[in-house]
């Protein structure tokens, strides 16, 4: 295996199904709108039962969502993403003979994913039965540049033969998508979401237009082959397939070049989806191939600049840090109409629904290197914030808004409530990711224009989800983001995000109070002043529970009641714990999912002191599994805050390479993008000390033992920053913009150029 910062490569690797179903998705194409799993092209043996995989970001239908016991408000129906048309099947054979990696000598293979130029590769060298030898190059790139276009580059070379060949490209419109009664992460039942209604040829391409069943949705898909030899050509239709067949007078030595284009889109984003399958393929043909990569180059060229980290001393680290920022891109929306999923575009784990994950953990990455894809996940809640108010309404909130627990067009898509819908704390979450892009870009034209209503619509929910107890106000009847402690009264997370939301809903409308934008805003949603006085008394007065015995904030009022459950006692096949535990006998213990309490200490670290939070780390580490995927980094992040290197290094090392390594057992459905949102700020947040508050930037770096030294670059509003940290200095340089005030282990510096912090005060780190 190759690795570097730029390349991922296997080499010779092994043909079992589990390391198959592993690269189709480390080596995924995908580009935030389309995401196409690595299948090869030839297919596989049947036994194998492969589903070759292809998605559309928030392209979805409806399936029934049954409940044992029908009760008011519980979801009935779910949305789920939709394996599309199958456009990546070619199939090559001579003299009665078919390529297969399964059958005849396999003498070389290599996959290899290039995060510079956007592209996967594969190449292999392969003998038949017969003794015939070929090689064989492919090339695949889903286009940042074009968003609807997946291509695949197919070149084939006869090494010690000449003879007839035939290639077929198929597309196929009948698909189902990948199902898994075993795992409750996956869907569980085999449906026909998506029916093909016609096959058409039309100017050598072939259109395929399906439509949803329940959803009323509609998809086109058009693909267009280009083969650079001499050749016959015929197309075959059969129902919901189209077959295009070439037959080659193949030479040994030559190569024989495929290129096939497909395209892809659906009627959430184009009136006339086919009309614009048909744009889309026009415009794709209209540039030479080579011109398409370069500006995938470009576009990553673009990216890396903004966002780039490197790692020296530790090439396995640096190499997974690339990887996993590779496949934010990869996956995040980037339009209104989609956010990210938690396993991106990359595998069917949980159904393509988008959760909190987003906005806690990938939207601090994009809020500090490329804003605008933040505010385009921003707008997507905007979107759908009217399904947001009719979901607080099913939850029995007479005005405000509660976004879904999981969703993918903005309604409720949680069957199991007390871990889903109880979830109040989404809304402080998407409240926390608007303040944060404001803080980066002091965009108040967008908070205006959409930031405003969503804070103060969901902060409404607060005031009617909680009330006043003795003169402190409390919220109760909800879950944190520990799922295996629900359904609780006074989550120290929810409540104190809950505060930091309420306090902003204050802040932005007197930043907003001269504004005509406000005047529109009062008449449309009918906020005024003594509601925005509540929200301060609420704020002011919020009970965030605190043990004097232990001096931790308990993670709710009743958590250290409970018996603790000695982790060491548990079987390690017996994790994660929900597969083999009843969600009562988990509920009635202390024992952590994930990070809840020290998450909040991490966002909103001046809320406690110094030695609250310590206390609260050392015992929220003892009793934490990590089940999800979402907790090793921010253990290691408020490790490396609280002085603790060593375990901050140990717990960023299972974050970076989480994926790569599938520690998690469950890579194959998918990657984990909220965790690689979060390798990100375990390096940013956690070793380099950055903050981002209303006061402006501060940093107070460490530096891992086993590191010689490491950088990373911030946005911040117009400049834009390089931090370098090696064991004798940090340096800040100005890269672009006007000069900043920032802090730096708790003292003030003005940056305009280059500053540089010596050893003597990195050994004096003092975070304020």
């Amino acid at each position: 295996m190759q690795n570097t910062a730029s390349f991922y490569e296997l080499v010779n690797y092994p043909l079992d199904r589990y390391h198959l179903n592993l690269n189709e998705v480390l080596f995924h194409n995908a580009n935030g709108y389309i995401g196409i799993r690595y299948d090869f092209e030839e297919g596989y043996p049947e036994e194998y039962n492969f589903t070759p995989s292809q998605y559309i970001n928030g392209f979805y239908d409806y399936a029934i969502l049954p409940q044992a016991e029908k009760l008011y408000g519980l979801a009935d129906e779910k949305q789920s993403i939709l394996n599309i048309a199958n456009t990546q099947t070619i199939k090559i054979s001579w003299a009665g003979e078919y390529f297969s990696m399964f059958s005849g000598t396999l003498l070389e293979s290599k996959l290899s994913l290039d995060m510079e130029r956007g592209l996967t590769l594969r190449q292999v060298k392969w003998r038949s039965e017969s003794g015939k030898e070929i090689a064989l190059r492919v090339t695949r790139m889903t286009s940042f540049h074009q968003l609807p276009l997946f291509t695949i580059e197919y070149e084939v070379e006869p090494l010690n033969f000449s003879a007839p060949l035939v290639i077929e490209s198929i597309h196929d419109g009948a698909v189902l998508n990948y199902v898994n009664p075993a795992d409750p992460r996956i869907a569980d039942e085999c449906i026909q979401y998506l029916t093909p209604v016609s096959c058409e040829i039309k100017d050598g391409a072939s259109y395929i237009t399906s439509r949803t069943s329940s959803s009323g949705l509609e998809l086109c898909t058009c693909v267009k082959n280009q083969l650079f030899n001499e050749h016959q050509q015929e197309f075959i239709v059969n129902n919901d397939e189209a077959v295009c067949k070439y037959e080659i007078k193949a030479q040994a030595g030559k190569k024989i070049r495929l290129v096939k284009y497909a395209v892809f889109c659906d009627s959430i984003r184009y009136p006339n989806c086919k009309q614009q399958a048909e744009l889309e393929i026009k415009q794709a043909l209209s540039m030479p191939l080579e011109y398409l990569y370069q500006k995938q180059t470009d576009y990553l060229s673009a990216f890396w600049h903004n966002c780039m980290v490197e790692i020296q001393g530790d090439i396995a680290l640096n190499n997974a840090i690339h990887f996993n920022l590779y496949q934010l891109i990869q996956s995040v929306g980037k339009d209104p109409y989609s956010n990210i999923a938690p396993k991106g575009l990359s595998g069917d784990g949980y159904e393509g629904h988008y959760f909190w994950d987003s906005e806690m953990f990938i939207h601090p990455f994009f809020t500090i290197t490329n804003p605008s894809i933040s505010r385009a996940l921003i707008q997507y809640r905007y979107a759908t914030l009217d399904m947001a108010r009719e979901n607080a309404r099913i939850m029995g909130h007479k005005k405000g808004a509660l976004y879904p627990w999981r969703t993918i067009m903005g309604r409720e898509s949680s069957g199991f409530f007390p871990a889903g819908s109880a979830q109040y704390h989404i809304n402080g979450d998407v409240a926390y990711s608007i303040i944060a892009y404001y803080l980066v870009t002091k965009d108040i034209a967008f908070i205006a224009q959409a930031g405003a209503e969503i804070i103060w619509e969901t902060a409404r929910l607060w005031l009617d989800v909680g009330n006043f107890h003795k003169g402190q106000f409390h919220i109760n009847g909800v879950t944190g983001p520990d799922e295996y402690t629900c359904i609780v009264n006074n989550n120290y997370y929810t409540n104190v995000l809950a505060q930091y939301h309420l306090n902003w809903a204050v802040k932005f409308y007197y930043l907003l109070e001269s504004s005509q934008c406000l005047r529109e805003l009062e008449a449309k949603i009918q906020i005024e002043l003594w509601e925005i006085k509540e929200f301060q008394q609420a704020a002011e007065n919020m009970y965030l529970p605190y043990d004097q015995n232990l001096k931790i904030n308990p993670q709710d009022d009743s958590f250290l009641q409970k018996k603790v459950w000695d982790l060491d006692s548990i079987p390690k096949d017996n994790f994660p714990l929900l597969l083999y535990y009843h969600p009562l006998h988990l509920y009635r213990h202390q024992i952590c999912k994930q990070a809840d309490t020290v998450m909040a200490h991490f966002i909103l670290e001046d809320a406690q002191s110094e030695e609250t939070m310590l206390n609260s780390f050392k015992y929220y580490d003892k009793i934490t599994t990590h089940d999800s995927s979402l907790s090793p980094c921010v253990y290691s992040i408020m490790a490396a805050r609280l002085g603790m290197e060593d375990l901050a290094f140990n717990y960023f090392k299972t974050t970076a390479r989480l994926d790569l390594d599938n520690m998690h057992k469950n890579t194959p459905d998918g990657i984990h993008t909220a965790n690689m949102g979060g390798s990100y700020m375990a390096i940013v947040y956690g070793f380099g000390g950055f903050r981002l508050k209303e006061k402006g930037i501060s940093f107070a770096p460490i530096i891992p033992q086993p590191w010689t030294a490491y950088s990373f670059k911030i946005c911040f509003e117009d400049s834009r920053i390089l931090v370098h940290v090696n064991k004798q200095q940090c340096i800040f340089t100005l890269e672009c913009g006007s000069e900043k005030n920032i802090l730096v282990y708790g003292k003030e510096y003005l940056l305009n150029d280059q500053l540089l912090i010596p050893e003597s005060l990195m050994n004096e780190r003092n975070l304020q």
